[in-house]
């Protein structure tokens, strides 16, 4: 089973960077999507909705502005939509698809580096996630949160830790509250299953020469439930084309996606 995520900082302006033509040629099972900046009825072209894909949205109230999407090649038994927290899903954030014993979710956690009021909303949502998240574990059923979680857990997933400490994204709350979803909670980081080599990162900054330098955050993630643990089989950061200021996180599971 593969599952790629990507946050396009605006669908429309990662299909003009070739996005989708890199997609087809990927055999993806679930893609999923964040920051779709785009409301569905700016979606209604066929290459927003790729051959051979069911395509899910959704979107923000306030227009080019955060997003969330899923493909799927399977047919879902249902289809979430949202938190059920107004102020959350009014900002588009949430979207899981459930198959038979899988749910495959897309998420876009808010970033806070906009200033206090941002972070405070950040915080907010990180606050009533990590038991939303808890009671998940519970459910007869394995989990795979894909997307931008918008903090860099450990210096290992960010290039200038030193620098970055005071600022959202890599603050010592953002990092414990990861720490205690994966040590606490036993939510499994999927990348990090495998050996991986030095500054592998998913998102870079536009300022300077961030990407070319590989000074980037690793913010992307697919974090899954605890009884996933050990089905990773490859791992891969794409980045050899540029479809937005992140990059495509590509996983491949040993585990069949029933319906």
């Amino acid at each position: 089973m593969r599952i790629i995520t990507l946050n396009a900082n605006g669908i429309r302006s990662a299909a003009r960077k070739g996005f989708f033509t890199w997609l087809a040629s990927q055999n993806a099972d679930v893609v999923c999507i964040q920051e779709t900046k785009a409301q569905i009825h700016q979606l209604e072209d066929p290459i927003y909705h790729p051959e051979g894909y069911t395509c899910h949205y959704h979107d923000a109230e306030k227009k080019g502005y955060s997003g969330v999407a899923v493909y799927t090649r399977n047919p879902t038994r249902e289809m979430i939509v949202g938190l059920q927290d107004e102020a959350i899903d009014r900002e588009g954030r949430y979207l899981e698809a459930r198959f038979g014993n899988l749910s495959v979710v897309s998420l876009y956690m808010p970033s806070g580096s906009s200033g206090d009021e941002r972070q405070a909303f950040k915080f907010r949502m990180m606050d009533s996630f990590l038991p939303y998240l808890q009671s998940l574990k519970r459910k007869r059923r394995e989990f795979i949160i894909c997307g931008d979680w918008n903090i860099a857990h450990t210096k290992a997933d960010i290039r200038n830790w030193r620098g970055n400490q005071k600022n959202s994204g890599f603050l010592p709350e953002e990092r414990a509250w990861m720490t205690q979803l994966f040590d606490d909670v036993g939510y499994v980081d999927a990348f990090r299953e495998l050996p991986q080599a030095e500054h592998e990162y998913t998102w870079w900054s536009n300022r300077g020469q961030a990407r070319a330098n590989n000074v980037g955050w690793r913010i992307d993630y697919h974090i899954t439930t605890p009884k996933l643990r050990g089905k990773v089989q490859r791992t891969e950061i794409y980045r050899e084309e540029r479809f937005s200021d992140h990059a495509p996180l590509i996983i491949d599971y040993d585990f069949t996606l029933e319906t």
